[in-house]
């Protein structure tokens, strides 16, 4: 039998959300009155960072499984960033604080 290989990876899906939100932090900035498209954009840019989030233990996964347990915790410290920041963007957007959400989108 052989190896299956997975196109859809963790890095990639992690690659498309980051770009995905630099493309809404980009329009966000455009906004003038705080609106429906502003609130949908901000709501992506809190879901993508905890989809992001969520894609770090599958990547240290493996590296943990052989033994590599100083660069998966170097990792998880490089992307601890984006669990903490999703949280309050989304705290932000249930809120309607559109100043807290300036601050964090930049």
């Amino acid at each position: 039998m052989s190896r299956i290989i997975n196109p859809d990876s963790a890095g990639k899906e992690r690659t498309q959300l980051t770009k995905g939100i630099v493309l809404a932090i980009r329009e966000l900035a455009k906004q003038t009155d705080p609106g429906p498209e502003t609130r949908d954009l901000a709501a992506f840019i809190a879901l993508a960072l905890q989809a992001i989030h969520s894609t770090i233990e599958v990547s240290v996964a493996a590296w943990e499984k052989r033994g590599y347990w100083v660069k998966a915790d170097k990792f998880r410290m490089e992307w601890a960033w984006a669990g903490t920041l999703g949280e309050k963007m989304k705290t932000a957007v249930l809120a309607d604080d559109w100043g807290q959400v300036a601050m964090l989108a930049v």
